[in-house]
């Protein structure tokens, strides 16, 4: 089973996302997957994500991408699961004391507020150093102009990587990546 967790202002509907999904239902995989639409309060997104992963009771493979790949570094170390982290934003309460104030959802238009509340959650999240690095595939661009790809690949050191030159933080090669993703999940051989 894969859950994948998108990023911070984004949603199932994502160009990532989508791309999943097509290639899961292409490989007869549809059932496997799990996007849901995750709130921009840090601790909400948390108690529903693990309340999904009480309901599945089964292995679950985590995708997390941007503050996603935040979310599920700290649900990986703290339930023992596996997860692969597309341009994750290993400092996200550092970058979110930066981005405070009014914010849109870039697919609903949703208008909301990032305030302190927020980024105290994140604090509390953070994983200072991962535990079992072969539970974590990293995919970084080079080229993301919103995140240091750099801090990722030297926080995920020992986990296996795939550091792609150029891009963005959209993570333009991440069609050609999936079904490693899927055997890295255990989903493909």
């Amino acid at each position: 089973m894969i859950l994948y967790l998108h990023g911070l202002n984004s949603s199932p509907n994502s160009h990532k996302a989508r791309l999943l999904t097509a290639r899961m239902a292409e490989l007869g995989l549809a059932g496997r997957l799990l996007i849901p639409l995750l709130s921009h309060d840090p601790a909400s997104t948390i108690a529903e994500v693990e309340r999904q992963l009480t309901a599945l009771n089964r292995s679950v493979t985590l995708i997390g991408s941007s503050l996603g790949g935040f979310y599920a570094t700290w649900l990986a170390e703290k339930h023992g699961l596996k997860a692969v982290l597309v341009n994750p934003a290993v400092e996200a309460p550092r970058l979110a004391r930066q981005w405070l104030g009014p914010q849109k959802n870039y697919y609903s238009g949703e208008e909301w507020m990032l305030t302190e509340a927020h980024v105290a959650a994140l604090d509390a999240m953070d994983v200072p150093a991962i535990t079992h690095p072969e539970r974590y595939l990293l995919l970084v661009e080079s080229g993301d102009e919103v995140l240091d790809s750099q801090r990722a690949v030297e926080k995920f050191s020992g986990a296996r990587q795939i550091v792609v030159p150029g891009g963005d933080h959209g993570c333009a090669s991440f069609a050609g990546h999936i079904d490693t993703i899927l055997r890295f999940a255990g989903l493909l051989e």
